[in-house]
């Protein structure tokens, strides 16, 4: 054995820092990417956004248009570099819009969290109410003890446990604050359970005999009806079909939840990266201005560093172009898959779900020469605005099941064609997962009992007991 040196070749892939980032950015949605990029712009002086317009993204195939005015008194395509390019990108198009809103009106935000809640409504009921201080206070505690929906959780014993012995509150005078309680507006509020809930909004209701009977079924046989069990529930009631049907559509128009009109609702906004539209009878792909961050390199400090190229912000103008780059391609990465998807599924664009074709993350990977891991970060939360609605890339996947003609079919269509069927059906005979797996049958689609059980579940269908009307 002895020392030598040796020779030797081989190539490898080395995650260079640039490289890093770009699998990052790519990975990222665009609420993740601009915190990203507002991050980088806080510790890079030599990179900053854009305000005005500038060159935007053109389909696929096709040359960017610049926008119309020139940014800063000309292009905006070229700066200084160390090694004497002058073909680096300064800018990538297109931001935001500016909101021109008057500062001084309130913004959707101040407007949502002004909403009344329930507490708050109910406290200015029982502002009105000429009642005993003790009355109103044991009241007030109620209403704070009331769930989003409006109910009361916990019962008058525990409620009458919690507080001090020294008040002296029986469950009597708990009781008594329910009542109260149960007047207010919306009716229903103060409710124990669901069947107290409906019977407080019917008791409101001016009498009738279809009032009386759903009186009787909200408060004795609320399970039959859940399970429509129409015969054991005609048999209790003692009621015929057409009055059973009356009270039924009636009991439906009540509100079991009076509590959830005050729930603030969390509406989450998605910004699409891509919009696809119809020119010359041809689905086509462009990006979206909205989603696009316009950067560039700061001039002033790009003047600087043509004098000193020693200077410690040449690594960061480094990064800078890294960054504009990184995120250019991510975009143009994102409309080459979106592109590509709209290709394959020409035909779901142009008559819907039941035309979702198969396709998975190779094929389109294959196609553009990609891998399979960059196609699946580019379809997670990334978003397709479209005639027929905003879609999560990764919703145009899906598996296949086999045909008669020994085909494909989307489990897509395939769902879709469920809901059609669900939809179509006489509600007193509803189909069964064995009869639609027999009507898609028929069809030419090869499909089991348990697997139209499965997609009618993600559908959120109810069994065939249940949708099962007189």
């Amino acid at each position: 054995m002895k020392q030598a040196l040796q020779l030797k070749i081989s190539q490898h892939l080395a995650l260079t820092p640039q490289l890093q980032q770009s699998i990052r950015l790519l990975q990222l949605s665009t609420l993740e990417l601009n915190q990203e990029i507002e991050n980088i712009l806080q510790e890079n002086p030599l990179l900053e956004r854009e305000d005005e317009p500038a060159t935007v993204f053109a389909p696929a195939g096709e040359a960017p248009q610049p926008a119309a005015g020139p940014v800063d008194g000309g292009t905006a395509t070229a700066d200084y570099d160390e090694a004497g390019r002058d073909d680096w990108p300064v800018e990538m198009a297109a931001a935001a819009p500016r909101d021109e809103r008057n500062d001084d009106e309130p913004g959707y935000a101040e407007v949502q969290a002004a909403a009344t809640s329930l507490r708050d409504h109910l406290c200015d009921q029982l502002a009105m109410l000429l009642l005993p201080e003790r009355d109103r206070s044991l009241v007030r505690l109620l209403i704070e003890a009331l769930d989003d929906d409006g109910y009361l959780a916990q019962s008058l014993e525990e409620l009458a446990g919690l507080l001090p012995d020294e008040l002296e509150v029986d469950v009597d005078e708990l009781q008594i604050a329910l009542r109260h309680l149960q007047n207010f507006d919306p009716p229903g509020v103060g409710a124990r359970n669901a069947a107290e809930c409906l019977a407080l909004q019917l008791d409101g209701l001016p009498p009738a005999p279809v009032r009386e009977l759903a009186l009787q079924i909200a408060r004795n046989h609320l399970d039959l009806l859940a399970a429509r069990d129409y015969a054991r529930l005609k048999k209790a009631t003692g009621c015929g079909e057409e009055a059973l049907r009356e009270a039924q559509a009636l009991i439906r128009s009540l509100n079991p939840r009076p509590g959830a009109q005050f729930s603030p609702a969390e509406t989450r906004y998605v910004v699409p990266d891509v919009i696809v539209r119809k020119v010359r009878g041809q689905w086509s792909v462009s990006l979206n201005g909205e989603a696009l961050p316009r950067l560039r390199i700061n001039r002033l400090y790009a003047e600087i560093l043509k004098g000193n190229r020693g200077s410690g912000l040449a690594g960061q103008l480094q990064e800078a172009r890294w960054l504009i780059k990184n995120v250019q391609q991510r975009f143009e990465t994102i409309q080459r898959v979106s592109q590509a998807i709209v290709d394959r599924q020409r035909q779901f664009f142009d008559h819907g779900e039941v035309a979702m074709r198969p396709l998975t993350l190779r094929e389109i990977a294959d196609q553009l020469g990609l891998h399979e891991s960059t196609i699946s970060r580019v379809t997670t939360q990334k978003y397709m605005a479209t005639p027929r609605g905003v879609y999560e890339l990764k919703y145009f996947f899906g598996s296949h099941v086999a045909t008669e003609a020994g085909g494909a079919a989307s489990s897509t269509a395939i769902r879709a064609l469920i809901r059609q069927l669900v939809g179509a059906e006489d509600g007193r005979k509803p189909l069964s997962d064995a009869q639609l797996a027999e009507i898609l049958g028929q069809q030419g689609i090869m499909v089991a009992r348990r697997t139209v059980a499965k997609y009618r579940e993600a559908l959120n269908i109810p069994p065939v007991s249940l949708r099962k009307t007189i």
